[in-house]
């Protein structure tokens, strides 16, 4: 709908997580993620480098459980990946907090070092956090790009499933490399201008794709009219912005040829 085409296509499924996962399973890490609740249910969870165990299972009623299924990115040795950190990203602490959270002039420091200095990056970033906000996601701690196509290779937008939580709450820091970095791309502002018309709405539009779905409705319709009421406060973030900068410091033609030279996978490490 946004015409980013950044995450892999997904489609919703009923999956009986007895039959169709634990007994054909013969990887023996696997296995050790199920066990059977005190209810009955079969219930799993996952291994990760943040908060996963037990307390956090999934778990069938007792064995059907709904869930999204994505496709599959093409094998690392074929199209090799880099997760890098986001400029924006949380802290997931509760002893301090990230330099952008408390210096609104975050985004010069940003704008000066590499790869955000030159090319597209900044401005995609900036895309990935109007889809975030949008979808009410604060958990883009890593984004990745496929090593091949160098510094201006698309963001893949992985790991959205804190989206559409809180329908009733709209989370502004999310939009932080916008307001921060006043910069938008015109075709996403045209984009999001055109779905905040009456006749191409953004709710409507997406309760017309979501009736594909096996799981339809998949959103209620408090969190499809969240995503109006969203879409208008990005659009009141550019106004601001163009209101202190004028539209031509705002508004940025969509690709931007890099001007800085391209650093090796070392170099990047080390300025990670």
């Amino acid at each position: 709908i946004l015409d980013f085409r950044r995450v892999p296509p997904v489609v919703g499924r009923r999956v009986n997580v007895t039959g169709e996962i634990l007994q054909v399973a013969h990887n023996e890490d696997l296995r050790a993620v199920f066990f059977t609740s005190p209810a009955s249910n079969t219930c799993f969870f996952a291994k990760c480098l943040y908060v996963c165990k037990t307390e956090y299972a999934v778990c069938g009623s007792p064995d059907l459980l709904e869930g999204s299924l994505s496709a599959y990115l093409p094998g690392l040795t074929i199209a090799p990946r880099l997760s890098i950190p986001n400029p924006w990203k949380r802290s997931y602490s509760f002893s301090g907090r990230e330099e952008w959270e408390v210096n609104p002039f975050y985004c010069d420091s940003v704008k000066q070092a590499y790869p955000y200095n030159s090319g597209n990056r900044l401005l995609n970033i900036i895309d990935m956090s109007i889809f975030d906000f949008l979808i009410g996601n604060m958990d883009r701690h890593h984004y990745e790009i496929f090593t091949k196509f160098g510094d201006e290779g698309l963001l893949l937008h992985l790991d959205n499933a804190r989206g559409f939580g809180k329908h009733s709450h709209d989370e502004m820091s999310i939009l932080a490399p916008l307001s921060q970095c006043c910069m938008i791309k015109r075709s996403t502002l045209l984009r999001l201008q055109l779905l905040a018309r009456s006749d191409f709405r953004l709710s409507d539009v997406m309760r017309e794709s979501l009736k594909q779905d096996p799981l339809r409705p998949v959103l209620t319709e408090l969190h499809l009219l969240a995503l109006d009421r969203r879409l208008q406060k990005v659009l009141r973030v550019v106004q601001r912005c163009i209101r202190r900068f004028g539209q031509d410091e705002v508004i940025t033609k969509d690709f931007i040829k890099p001007t800085v030279t391209p650093q090796t996978a070392t170099e990047m490490k080390k300025n990670r």
